[in-house]
């Protein structure tokens, strides 16, 4: 490397000499230019902003599992050994901490732990700070920081695991500057992102990058995860900081980081203002997220998927099955439906309409538009109470096989007999019972109809079921 630079040097420098007159004429236009146009700062508008973002110190404890001393230890002492008993140097060990007599688990244990990370003031009269939920969970002491080294006490007002969000409260809060949100809905990528947090500890840092890509999901299928991706810096004590945007609004709290190695790659996540104002404004009512749900399973619709199943769209949420007396049910959504859009904006995928719908309270009346069999189809509804029914199956797998199958009869599907527990079939969520009728929107009256798409070998398989007074549709790729 050292040679490449000499040498690279040595090139420049002869280049130099030659050339000098002109370059000296091209330094001076690029001189005089730079005076014309400075080159512009961010500075004015993170003087604004940085007031607002604040560090938090949390002091916890957690109930932790440790082991006891294994039953053919427990014998070989002795029940009554004095092993465990009071005055024994070994009786504050693990081994002899809770837990019933020989079990492998001595129960919980609580252990201290301290946290650091960061939030954002969005209610300046009510000292409301808006955070990730793991910053604060567990917590038994809140301490904020704020830009001019003032310290306060918060308290939990409420917090929800599903999406990582929190809500605090500082006490006795006095001239506090609260940040404006943005329509988180209205980015898009390769806006400008700024990162505004407390990594590591070090206290306010900024970084700068630009909006990687919108509606990321899938790092917690249990969440409900609708991430805007930038390449800003964001790093360990950054969580619950602020992702603003050019004009200093808040466009998202600073969440996760795609981290291989434990640093920072350029990879970080943010949950959506939207996001954040819908869930937030639910806990300072309740206390607590009270979310509805459609009552839908589905899927994202990917390009196979259309193909298969003949859709006009790229984009979407597959429904595979609609629930028993739920909102979707009433308002008459049907299995083999692609909801595109909700109030008129348009939906990527499952995952970005469950995490809508997530953040909305019971009893949001919402608009659906729909795809099917090739048509537009608007649906209006009321959320009901979630019951956790809203699953996302994109976990497809492979094949049919465990299942018995016989034709049902004058040309009515065919019937499945059996079905092996842990087989393929079973994986994929046939049912004894169930009657296939329809293939990748092709009616399938008996086995060899069957037996002709599937040995088409498409890339998707959409199986359409009829399961006692259900249709519904299963998956596999």
């Amino acid at each position: 490397m050292k040679k490449t630079t000499l040498a690279m040097s040595a090139l420049a420098l002869s280049l130099g000499l030659a050339l000098s007159p002109l370059s000296a004429t091209a330094a001076e236009t690029s001189s005089s230019a730079m005076t014309a146009q400075q080159m512009p700062s961010l500075a004015p508008m993170l003087e604004k902003v940085m007031p607002s973002v604040v560090s938090i110190n949390v002091e916890g404890s957690t109930t932790v599992n440790t082991p006891r001393m294994p039953r053919n230890f427990q014998q070989f002492f002795g029940d009554n050994s004095p092993f465990c008993q009071d005055g024994s140097p070994f009786q504050s060990s693990p081994f002899c901490q809770g837990g019933a007599p020989g079990a492998g688990n001595g129960g919980g244990q609580q252990q201290k732990f301290m946290a650091l990370g960061s939030g954002v003031i969005i209610d300046a009269a009510k000292g409301y700070v808006v955070t990730n939920n793991h910053v604060v969970d567990n917590a038994t002491v809140i301490k904020v920081q704020l830009s001019d080294g003032r310290k306060f006490d918060a308290k939990i007002v409420g917090k929800d695991p599903r999406s990582d969000i929190a809500l605090i409260q500082i006490q006795d809060p006095k001239n506090l500057t609260a940040i404006k949100l943005a329509d988180s809905d209205a980015l898009r990528v390769g806006d400008y992102t700024v990162a505004i947090g407390n990594p590591f500890g070090l206290g306010e840092t900024v970084t700068s990058g630009i909006v990687s890509a919108l509606g990321r999901s899938g790092l917690n299928a249990e969440n409900y995860e609708n991430f805007i991706q930038t390449d800003a810096a964001i790093n360990r004590g950054n969580s619950g900081g602020a992702l603003v945007n050019l004009n200093g609004e808040l466009i998202g709290i600073n969440t996760a980081i795609l981290a291989p190695d434990g640093g920072n790659i350029g990879i970080g996540f943010a949950i959506p203002s939207n996001m954040v104002k819908n869930l937030t404004s639910q806990m300072v009512e309740f206390g607590q997220v009270k979310r509805g749900e459609l009552g839908i399973m589905g899927t994202e619709l990917s390009s196979e998927l259309a193909k298969a199943m003949k859709v006009d769209a790229q984009r979407g949420a597959f429904v595979s099955q609609v629930m028993p007396n739920s909102s979707a049910a009433k308002a008459g959504i049907k299995a083999g439906d692609v909801i595109t859009s909700l109030n008129g904006k348009p939906i990527s995928s499952f995952a970005a309409l469950r995490a809508q719908v997530g953040t909305m309270p019971v009893g949001s009346k919402i608009t659906l538009g729909l795809l099917r069999d090739g048509k537009p189809v608007t649906v209006n509804l009321e959320l009901q109470q979630s019951s956790q029914t809203q699953v996302d199956s994109s976990s497809i797998f492979k094949g049919i096989e465990g299942a018995d199958m016989s034709n049902k009869g004058q040309d009515k599907g065919v019937v499945v007999s059996d079905v092996k527990p842990n087989s393929p079939a079973a994986q994929i969520g046939l049912k004894k019972g169930d009657v296939i009728i329809g293939a990748n929107q092709q009616p399938v009256k008996n086995i060899a109809e069957l037996r002709k798409i599937l040995d088409s070998k498409p890339a998707v398989l959409a199986l359409n079921i009829q399961r006692g007074d259900s249709s519904i549709y299963l998956l596999m790729q």
